[in-house]
């Protein structure tokens, strides 16, 4: 990340694309999953607290104060997390499968429990975790910016 480019939401893009795909290596899952620190944050190595750093600086550089960029920092980062635990769910049962009510499992779902779901198969079975992760940078992003920009600051 570039602490010093003056295009913050890019840089904030590519940190959130550079963690998905960290986040989705099967040797990364588990530990992403089953391993959340619990180590104070003083007590952790260096190289875990550095994005933390490079965030606040590439914000407080772009005008958000201190606490607001940590408060950027999380909700970045919470987003990002349940992003990659949703994106983890959407496996597919069968991916030969072309009916997208077989493909995804929900047969096996009643039908008048789930009508819902069931109707959104399609849309369920087109799931892009790339293009999921920018529509939600976008609506995170865009609250940012008009936080940046109102009266407050």
């Amino acid at each position: 990340m570039d602490t010093s480019d003056p295009d913050w939401i890019a840089q904030l893009r590519t940190v959130a694309c550079d963690f998905r795909k960290l986040a989705l290596d099967p040797r990364v899952v588990p530990l992403l999953v089953t391993r959340p620190l619990t180590t104070p944050l003083g007590l952790r190595p260096p190289a875990v607290v550095r994005p933390l750093e490079a965030v606040l600086e590439l914000l407080t550089r772009a005008g958000f104060s201190g606490a607001d960029a940590l408060h950027v920092y999380r909700a970045l980062f919470g987003f990002l997390y349940g992003h990659i635990l949703n994106e983890l769910q959407e496996v597919v049962e069968r991916p030969e499968e072309t009916d997208d009510v077989l493909r995804l499992g929900l047969y096996r779902l009643p039908l008048e429990e789930f009508p819902l779901v069931r109707e959104l198969a399609p849309v369920l079975a087109a799931y892009d975790g790339a293009a999921e992760l920018e529509r939600g940078l976008d609506i995170l992003l865009t609250g940012l910016v008009a936080h940046l920009a109102g009266p407050a600051h």
